[in-house]
């Protein structure tokens, strides 16, 4: 039976992650890094400088969602650089053979970037109409079939959008089981957990080994995947304030209020990692019970990968990753 370290840790550090195409990310105080496996089994390690945050991304309330759009980009930038990493490596082991290609295709061979960067604004859109509107949509629709008789203005619109909340929760959590069915997804999943193992074997002052990152748990009480559910749960209360519309309003005011909706959570993730008690481990529960979709049990070869991203982002002062 497998041993897992105990999750008592000596310090709670700063320092996050993203799991990427074949590799990770990792966000220091000072810097960033980028992890990846070739084809071949070589690591490359790619590693900038970061600039500290200033204004808006440290005012409370404000900074969650400043900061949100901030992590978003280098996410996106990171996730791209390795897709690239991929495929440059790819193209080295077997040249691809000379086709007579579309002019469509040549453009887009030309300009990889436009063709990734369409992909992911696809994905924005997708998940749009699948996280707002569909919900938005269904929660007319069943308040239509049942009949409903409204009450007072307040108990509607709470009830209406405690619905909608719901229908939003089990389309998430369905498309995360979906999700976790796919190889290719899975073993992103896999590098996330061990992102995970690899930032509880620093926070516990161990030495960042295959052996010591091993044993320790995948789940992290500070982890986007608790980020995602609070501002589930969070939108619930705020939606409920602006009551319902047309569809296409519904769609517009539930976009205006997210920068809300993520600022209160980005405070909440904040409080419950700063301190432990009945109240904060409540609010991190259903976070650590969604990683059982959001992670799994990585190989050693990602591990090793692992340490290598976030061996780049520890800081020379130990003080400036404190939580």
């Amino acid at each position: 039976m497998k041993q897992e370290a105990d999750s008592s840790c000596t310090k709670k550090t700063s320092i996050g992650g993203q799991a990427l195409i074949e590799g990770l990310m990792m966000l220091g105080p000072e810097r960033k890094a980028i992890a990846s496996r070739r084809p071949d089994g070589q690591i490359v390690t790619e590693i900038s400088d970061r600039a500290p945050m200033k204004g808006l991304a440290n005012i409370p309330f404000v900074r969650g969602s400043v900061r949100l759009v901030s992590q978003m980009g280098v996410g996106i930038s990171a996730l791209l650089r390795s897709a690239e990493i991929q495929e440059e490596a790819e193209a080295e082991q077997d040249p691809p053979p000379e086709t007579n290609s579309s002019k469509i295709d040549s453009w887009l061979e030309k300009h990889p970037k436009f063709a990734l960067w369409g992909t992911v604004f696809a994905g924005l859109g997708f998940s749009i109409l699948l996280f707002i509107l569909v919900p938005s949509l269904l929660t007319d629709g069943l308040k239509y079939l049942s009949g409903w008789q409204a009450g007072s203005a307040g108990k509607t619109n709470l009830v209406l959008s405690a619905l909608e909340g719901i229908i939003r929760i089990i389309i998430f959590l369905s498309y995360l089981w979906f999700s976790s069915r796919i190889k290719e997804i899975r073993r992103v999943w896999m590098y996330h957990g061990s992102e995970h193992k690899t930032i509880a074997t620093y926070e516990a002052g161990e030495e960042l080994t295959v052996e010591n990152v091993r044993r320790h748990s995948r789940f992290h009480p500070r982890c986007g995947t608790s980020f995602m559910f609070l501002v589930m749960v969070v939108s619930i209360l705020v939606f409920a304030l602006v009551g319902r519309h047309g569809a296409v309003m519904n769609v517009l005011l539930r976009l205006a209020l997210l920068p809300l909706v993520a600022g209160i959570s980005y405070e909440l993730i904040r409080l419950a990692g700063r301190f432990d008690n009945p109240v904060t481990r409540l609010i991190s529960l259903p976070g650590l019970a969604l990683q059982r979709l959001t992670t799994a049990e990585p190989e050693d070869a990602m591990l090793e990968v692992a340490i290598s991203a976030m061996q780049a982002v520890i800081p020379a002062d130990p003080d400036s990753d404190q939580w």
